[in-house]
């Protein structure tokens, strides 16, 4: 098959890139700065912050059409419609472009919350609450189970990716935890510190025994929800931020002060006494 010239482009990739000009059949190739593949748009800087706002406008579009051509907005009707025409355009391929920084998650999340207020007898509620009337999961939520789903379906051969490109089985030999966790690599920069082999590997290696030796994917998709329910901070970012009560003084006023520093911030001193 012959390659299309005027259809071939250049992108580059690095801070040390030297941006060379590349031609085929003596025509010098397009250098472009992002480019849409399979639906996905790729930017030079490796962010996905161009592809949040592709899919954001995509489904508020969606969620507009809806918002004015349907009359009766049971919580039925509208939790089909917005699961089947809404959802989909937001968790495309999220494996390959889910966002790390807040300006996008943020983004994204607001069409669910504008979708979570159409239904009439939920407006008036937080959207925490909304979500829980309609069972449904933030989109943060949604996109971390995406993540663990694609991880299973690797170890268990039923992804058509090799496990082995992505992933390495720890054998340190703890024994804590089950048996197939994966092990952590150390990562200079957020571009592979959020890369789905990397972002991924510390929530799966945190998941029970009964969860990743599911004998088929739905099971495994229901031990997903049954932890989610135990703790939900689990599939989110958001975790709790734990303190240590360090030293108590009194300041000059008189007012009782307590000095409280994050685990680990705290320096261990270890004596026999």
């Amino acid at each position: 098959m012959l390659f299309h010239v005027d259809k071939c482009k250049v992108m580059h990739f690095g801070h040390n890139n030297l941006k060379m000009d590349y031609s085929l059949d003596n025509k010098t190739l397009q250098m472009v700065h992002q480019e849409k593949d399979l639906g996905v748009i790729i930017s030079d800087d490796m962010k996905s912050s161009l592809q949040c706002i592709q899919a954001y406008s995509k489904a508020n579009r969606m969620l507009g059409v809806i918002n004015r051509a349907i009359v009766f907005k049971s919580k039925e009707v509208m939790l089909c419609l917005y699961k089947t025409l809404v959802r989909p355009h937001l968790e495309y391929c999220t494996v390959a472009w889910s966002p790390h920084y807040v300006k996008d998650k943020v983004l994204l999340e607001r069409v669910q919350r504008r979708f979570t207020r159409m239904v009439p007898q939920l407006k008036e509620l937080p959207y925490p609450e909304r979500l829980k009337k309609l069972s449904l999961w933030s989109l943060e939520e949604r996109r971390v189970r995406a993540d663990l789903i694609e991880v299973y379906k690797g170890i268990h051969g039923l992804s058509a990716l090799p496990f082995d490109t992505l992933f390495e089985f720890d054998n340190s030999g703890c024994t804590r935890g089950h048996s197939l966790k994966l092990r952590k690599h150390r990562s200079r920069l957020d571009l592979r510190l959020y890369f789905f082999s990397e972002r991924v590997v510390s929530t799966w290696n945190c998941l029970d025994d009964q969860c990743v030796s599911a004998t088929s994917l739905n099971s495994f998709k229901g031990n997903l929800t049954r932890l989610r329910r135990r703790s939900m901070c689990l599939f989110t970012d958001n975790q709790p931020t734990i303190y240590f009560w360090t030293t108590m003084f009194q300041d000059p006023r008189g007012s009782l002060v307590l000095l409280l520093v994050q685990p680990h911030l705290v320096r261990y001193n270890l004596s026999n006494s």
